[in-house]
């Protein structure tokens, strides 16, 4: 709603639930920050964009009936494998519970942060929160087999007991591509080319590569889209290399695939595009 300099000041915003809701519902940025001159206006606002948003979900809900489309997540992963073979990377599938070893290799003790957040199955076996410990245990075996460098991936589950904000999620898909062999003046490059490569695939154009600290992986190369983190990247040699026998640079980077969702889709909170029971690709269920 836009005011004329005759129109009275703003005295109404949506209430908690009605923002909730649509929040919900994927409302746009533009329709969740309307102000309104009074409760009615606000109210009869409302039930407009409620009763478009659900005839918006219905309608998408009916082609993924009729039109037979896969839901996003599952079709983003199938593009970026595709982009990815395409530069030569081998896709790789790797277990989902991990030891309590391999996260130790990581320094993911028990005086760690991360330590808190992992899912543990028993006092040796968790669901991993991180693809990197495969994938290092791969690169071992792989590189007394193959020539370098060697580029691999994994599209797979991570968990970890994040707080459930709008843009985190305690059972998330991760993308981790990695080369190793990669000449050392490269590193930097290659990054960014890797970064380009998975974003086009996502249909996400610009991006920005900015370093910051981690606490697992010391200085890293964060992939950001304004102010939200889609990807961290990270180059060796590492200190935490001589752990898993791995003595070549290499560079590697990893997407949360439904982060890039929630950006190409324009939505407002990650849990839509998420596996998930309350929603079916992107739409909320309980709409009538």
């Amino acid at each position: 709603m836009f005011l004329t300099r005759r129109d009275p000041p703003l005295s109404s915003f949506w209430t908690k639930v009605q923002y909730q809701r649509l929040k919900e519902l994927n409302a746009s940025g533009e329709q969740l920050e309307m102000g309104f001159s009074d409760a009615l206006s606000r109210d009869r606002a409302f039930q407009g964009i409620e009763h478009q948003l659900m005839s918006q979900g219905k309608r998408h809900l009916e082609q993924l009936r009729t039109v037979k489309h896969r839901p996003a997540l599952l079709e983003l992963e199938e593009k970026l494998a595709k982009a990815l073979h395409q530069q030569g990377f081998v896709q790789v599938v790797t277990p989902t519970i991990i030891t309590k070893s391999a996260l130790a290799k990581m320094t993911i003790g028990e005086d760690h942060p991360l330590f808190s957040q992992v899912f543990w199955l028993d006092g040796k076996k968790c669901l991993r929160p991180m693809l990197a410990p495969n994938l290092y245990t791969l690169w071992r075996e792989l590189e007394r087999l193959w020539d370098k460098p060697i580029r691999i991936f994994e599209i797979g589950t991570c968990y970890r007991k994040e707080s459930q904000g709008a843009q985190h999620l305690n059972e998330f898909t991760m993308l981790n591509l990695t080369e190793l062999g990669t000449p050392l003046e490269e590193r930097h490059q290659r990054l960014e080319d890797m970064a380009r490569w998975v974003l086009e695939a996502a249909g996400i154009r610009e991006f920005e590569l900015v370093t910051e600290s981690s606490v697992v992986y010391g200085d890293t190369v964060d992939v950001m889209k304004g102010d939200l983190e889609l990807a961290s990247g990270a180059m060796g040699p590492h200190f935490l290399d001589e752990k898993w026998e791995i003595f070549d640079p290499w560079v590697g980077l990893g997407f949360g695939l439904e982060r890039l969702l929630m950006i190409r889709e324009g939505t407002q909170h990650v849990q839509s595009m998420a596996r998930s029971l309350s929603y079916l690709d992107g739409v909320r269920l309980n709409i009538n």
